[in-house]
């Protein structure tokens, strides 16, 4: 195939809170990702696919331009922007940057504002100036809207009445002596991709087999592998022990009294089920990690 024919993913990588993350879950999911200190093009060990790094903030807007085929950005984003994207995927995971987020209003401990309705009037600051003129608009509210640059918590109550700001536990609010008055929108990140290049067969197939690698990483997340040997007579008890969700695949051994049990089980219970299972009978107990899971 000569280079002028040579088919390439344009895939954007998100800079700034997600870039660690996004690294770890291509590294999970296979690929070698390097991302040198001062490039935005970081390499990535596959020849069809070319990465540029973006901040999330802008990632749905280059994404629905055409300027890049998918991108990974926050569902926030992608709404601020008004990006005219397709969704290929939820990347919610339980890692770092990875989880749910809540953009919501917030006001002073000690503010008279109470419901949606008081901010008629005020002063609000925040980063998504649409997100939250859209949000007043469906409570039938007008209010001053002014963009943040940053550190948007300390505005209140003398540079604004209220803001609109990103929480995940609300601690960095509390800190602030705020509290939460509603939430605009709640948001994770996303596997979005320009609706022309998912036309293209080629680009769409090859979208389809990087998402099912990514996904398969997040399901493997936070779950382990688990192998026993068992006594057959034991086997009821033992399989009694195991989460209802697990679907174990039980296989005999030379020594017909006695059986393998290989299953999948949510990591955090493997530290209170191992003692059990030993004690129902279970012997050569096997925990291992998972890099991906593909349902």
């Amino acid at each position: 195939m000569s280079p002028r024919s040579k088919k390439i993913l344009r895939l954007g990588l998100p800079k700034g809170s997600l870039q660690e993350t996004t690294h770890q879950l291509f590294t999970r999911a296979g690929f070698l990702l390097r991302i040198p200190e001062r490039s935005y093009y970081p390499k990535i060990d596959d020849p069809e696919i070319e990465c540029i790094l973006i901040r999330a903030q802008e990632m749905a807007r280059y994404v629905d331009q055409g300027v890049l085929d998918a991108g990974i950005t926050g569902l926030d984003w992608t709404l601020e922007n008004r990006a005219k994207v397709k969704e290929l995927a939820d990347l919610k995971a339980p890692w770092p940057n990875y989880g749910q987020v809540r953009w919501v209003v917030a006001v002073k401990n000690d503010s008279k504002i109470h419901k949606p309705k008081d901010l008629e009037g005020k002063r609000i600051a925040t980063e998504v100036m649409n997100l939250s003129k859209r949000y007043l608009k469906s409570h039938g509210v007008k209010a001053e809207v002014e963009f943040s640059w940053g550190a948007t918590e300390v505005k209140p109550p003398v540079l604004a009445d209220a803001i609109i700001d990103v929480t995940e536990t609300g601690s960095s609010l509390r800190a602030n002596d705020l509290r939460i008055l509603d939430t605009v929108v709640e948001s994770t990140p996303r596997f979005i991709a320009n609706p022309e290049s998912c036309t293209d067969a080629w680009k769409m197939r090859k979208m389809e087999r990087l998402v099912m690698v990514l996904m398969g990483a997040i399901h493997a997340a936070d779950r382990a592998g688990l192998m026993m040997n068992v006594p057959a007579a034991c086997l009821e008890k033992v399989l009694a022990l195991l989460p209802a969700l697990a679907t174990p695949t039980i296989s005999p051994l030379s020594d017909k009294n006695w059986v393998a049990i290989n299953t999948v089980i949510e990591e955090r219970i493997v530290k209170d089920l191992f003692p059990r299972l030993s004690e129902a009978g279970a012997r050569g107990l096997v925990e291992y990690p998972l890099n991906k899971i593909i349902e």
